[in-house]
């Protein structure tokens, strides 16, 4: 649509001088003043190609309309209209100026004007790129790929914040501050999609825990929640200096993430020994899907092999302490005192064929030798003794479904009091001393939910920040799935020394659905 509107609003108001119309040259003063009688005359002189044109671009707004929901965006058809038929409005009165530097400026500011509006569209209903920022989905998704986000198949929402620089996401570059507006909110609305999430697709979101944030550690794994553990509410929203000013962010303006979606809404979802269960059934690991292991090795890995495996640098650690080599050796079956040990991620594909060139003499996964100190999962107060590997209890735990009623107690409330607060916008429900939850400020045995929930994590198992830490992704936060790899950069290289992955270009982005 704001192609046709670019190509329409740079041609009218030349008095459809040329092929289109008939010169105009022999109108009288007075049908001049006359505006009914000068519109009758445009429409009267105006060809059938140009009435094609308006013909197009009025069904493509139309439907768009349609698609939109909010019929009071029809009044832009008289628009339309006069800028493809009567011309009334002089968009281009600067092209007849006498000035040449007026001609030049304002000819810029048309052309970026409409390159800015044609990118205001496709972003917000069609789709947008978007970079990986971190190692959490290798080996589907690299560090440094770009990715084409599909908007259309679970429905693009209408924008919470519609008035915003299109090509910023919450802040200016270089000079900070907000890129968008709050003049005007609008609720959560999702237009029509193609279809809805589905277990195993990988799904671009903003960060439900990303509300409130402290701008020094915005784009930081440290959210500002995680701060308030770390160093105390006090700490964080005074030392503004270290942490930055704290704000809220509207939720189209949340750091955006991407996981892959491993719980539905409605489904009893639990972790056994690395393991999905859904419902009770144990659910295929994607291949990609890696865990970090301690690995012997015969020789070291070199620059050109982590390159080959895809492996992100920053995730691997030599262990070369005598003393944890040698605590190593005797507990890794295959490993020997003169093994050169690792600790990295691998998928049983890198383990296959690390081990079929003789390098790989012995592995153990982390998780399996009971180091780890899984702290911080979600929910707070309810995950005592759960870890990455052994997650939900021996029953699990219900995802919220849309209209789906549960009873609310002290022992759920860690579950659900974020949703019900932050995301179902009752702030002030609490669970009191009585152990009694209360809702706007009466006694709730038992809530409904408004929205469906998602539970995400990334194929990168135990280096990923996800809902195993910070809980639900709420429908409202699902912004779309990405289609394939558009280009991708390797941060560890020069872009003259392998820092384009070529071999990446237009590679689908989610290989496993």
């Amino acid at each position: 649509m704001a192609f046709y509107l670019r190509e329409i609003m740079t041609t009218n108001n030349k008095q459809h001088n040329s092929a289109d119309v008939t010169p105009a040259s022999d109108t009288t003063p007075a049908q001049k003043k006359d505006i009914r009688t000068r519109i009758r005359h445009e429409i009267s002189n105006t060809k059938k190609t140009r009435w094609w044109r308006f013909a197009i671009v009025a069904l493509i707004y139309t439907l768009w309309v349609i698609w939109l929901g909010n019929y009071w965006f029809l009044l832009g058809l008289p628009l339309l209209f006069d800028i493809y038929i009567t011309g009334l409005i002089p968009f281009t009165w600067w092209k007849k100026s006498k000035n040449k530097a007026v001609r030049t400026v304002m000819g810029w500011v048309d052309a970026i004007v409409y390159a800015l509006i044609l990118v205001y569209f496709i972003f917000n209903f069609i789709g947008q790129n978007y970079q990986i920022p971190s190692s959490s989905l290798e080996k589907t998704l690299l560090t440094g790929d770009y990715l084409w986000v599909n908007k259309v198949v679970y429905g693009p929402r209408v924008p919470n914040t519609p008035i915003h620089f299109p090509l910023t996401h919450s802040t200016w570059p270089l000079v900070g501050g907000n890129s968008y507006s709050t003049l005007i909110e609008n609720d959560y609305r999702r237009l029509a999609g193609l279809r809805n999430v589905e277990s195993g697709d990988i799904v671009v979101f903003n960060f439900p825990a990303g509300d409130t944030v402290a701008v020094n550690y915005e784009e930081s794994p440290e959210y500002y929640y995680s701060l308030v553990d770390r160093y105390g509410w006090g700490t964080v929203n005074t030392d503004k200096e270290h942490f930055g000013e704290v704000i809220y962010r509207p939720v189209d303006r949340r750091v955006n993430f991407v996981k892959r979606a491993v719980g539905l809404p409605g489904e009893r979802f639990r972790i056994s020994n690395d393991t999905i269960y859904i419902n009770g059934k144990p659910q295929k690991q994607p291949e990609s899907v890696q865990f970090i292991y301690l690995a012997a090795m015969t020789s070291p890995l070199t620059d050109s092999q982590m390159k080959d495996l895809e492996i992100t640098a920053g995730d691997v650690t030599p262990i070369t302490g005598p003393a944890e080599r040698q605590a190593l050796a005797m507990r890794i079956p295959g490993a020997t005192t003169g093994s050169i040990f690792y600790q990295l991620p691998l998928t049983q594909q890198m383990i296959k064929t690390l081990s079929e060139n003789g390098q790989l003499t012995g592995y153990l996964k982390v998780n399996d030798m009971g180091l780890r100190d899984d702290i911080g999962l979600f929910p707070k107060g309810m995950a005592e003794g759960w870890t990455l590997s052994d997650y939900g209890g021996p029953e699990g735990f219900i995802i919220p479904a849309k209209g789906m009623t549960v009873r609310l107690t002290a022992a759920n409330w860690p579950l659900y009091n974020r949703i019900i607060r932050n995301y179902e916008h009752h702030p002030d429900a609490f669970l009191g001393k009585d152990g009694k939850v209360y809702i706007d400020g009466k006694p709730a045995e038992t809530y409904t939910f408004a929205m469906d929930y998602y539970f995400m994590m990334g194929d990168n198992r135990d280096l990923s920040q996800d809902s195993r830490f910070w809980g639900f992704v709420p429908e409202d936060h699902i912004v779309g799935t990405p289609m394939f790899v558009l280009i991708s950069f390797d941060k560890d290289r020069s872009i003259f020394n392998g820092g384009i992955r070529w071999n990446r270009i237009f590679r689908t982005a989610n290989p496993d659905k």
